[in-house]
């Protein structure tokens, strides 16, 4: 029983360093995000643009400068960004936009962004209209639960007629 105890102290205290590295390492990680959205903010300009197409790529098929590619982290190199293709005045550009702003984005129309060099941070306005609400993907467990009021409109037969159940 006496080697039990000492297994379980020491995973213990590998369960707290670890935790310990963590904490350390994620306030170090947020006073980065912090810098790097007041570089954000202090860059950023209102311009007009005419959307021309827009995707999820990797940043090697993007279109994006060379630069962009070399100081991306390598684990990053192959996660998909959203791209949009855009007319900004007579310069065709590829600019990356924020996740939280790419599905409101609509192709082959003129909008008004926040742009901060190459990063779309927000929309302003559509021309010709208003901004596209965009549902709320549903859940895992919300796909697969029915919907009682299609369940009960199917169960109830009118007076006159059989169910296909009862033949």
């Amino acid at each position: 029983m006496h080697t039990f105890w000492t297994v379980l102290l020491i995973i213990l205290i590998v369960v707290v360093a670890i935790l310990v590295v963590l904490f350390f390492v994620g306030r170090k990680l947020q006073s980065k995000q912090i810098e790097q959205k007041d570089a954000i903010e202090a860059a950023k300009q209102t311009v007009t643009m005419l959307v021309i197409d827009k995707k999820r790529l990797k940043i090697a098929d993007s279109g994006l400068p060379k630069l962009v590619y070399e100081q991306t982290p390598r684990y990053l190199r192959w996660a998909k960004l959203p791209i949009v293709k855009a007319k900004v005045g007579p310069r065709v550009m590829t600019l990356v936009a924020d996740e939280s702003v790419f599905p409101l984005i609509p192709v082959k129309q003129e909008i008004r962004a926040t742009v901060s060099g190459i990063y779309i941070t927000d929309i302003k306005a559509v021309r010709g209209g208003t901004l596209p609400k965009v549902e709320k993907k549903k859940g895992l467990f919300a796909r697969f639960r029915k919907d009682k009021t299609k369940d009960k409109a199917k169960e109830t037969v009118p007076a006159g007629k059989k169910s296909k159940a009862s033949k």
